[in-house]
């Protein structure tokens, strides 16, 4: 084989190996979370992101995959996580109003403003899963989520 030859098929094979080295990268976005009319401007809101099937409720705050917390102002917040993957998410609020990072209980349902995205209400009979509350994020958004309070 001719020299010239080989050093072609040689750069020709360097080149497929070397675009198979390269990892193929993920696309990411940022998702801001808003929420409105709170009932006061006491503690802070909480939010919480989840992206499992079965992952909420999660009253314990243990399988979310980021969490974060955005002071009040005119009864509104917000709050923006950046480069996250493209996939499913759900979100989860908590109007935390003595800023103890827990969901306070009356005798069942919460005494604090509570919001899951994709819900308007909660109830017994309503209780929050992933798979309601998801929604797909394949580019930047903004998502409202609406405040409950029983």
């Amino acid at each position: 084989m001719d020299k010239s030859v080989k050093n072609i098929l040689i750069f020709i094979a360097m080149l497929h190996f070397m675009s198979f080295d390269r990892p193929v990268q993920e696309k990411r976005y940022a998702l801001t979370i808003k929420v409105q009319e709170l009932r006061n401007s006491k503690g802070v809101v909480q939010f919480t992101l989840y992206n499992k099937e079965g992952s909420i409720p999660d009253e314990r705050f243990r399988a979310y995959c980021k969490q974060g917390t955005a002071p009040i102002t005119n009864s509104t917040s917000s709050i923006t996580f950046s480069n996250l993957p493209e996939g499913r998410y759900a979100v989860n609020i908590l109007h935390d109003e003595n800023e103890n990072g827990k969901i306070d209980k009356g005798f069942i349902l919460p005494i604090e403003g509570v919001g899951f995205s994709n819900y308007e209400s909660i109830g017994l009979s309503n209780r929050p899963k992933f798979s309601q509350a998801s929604f797909e994020l394949d580019s930047e958004m903004t998502k409202s989520v609406t405040i409950i309070y029983k």
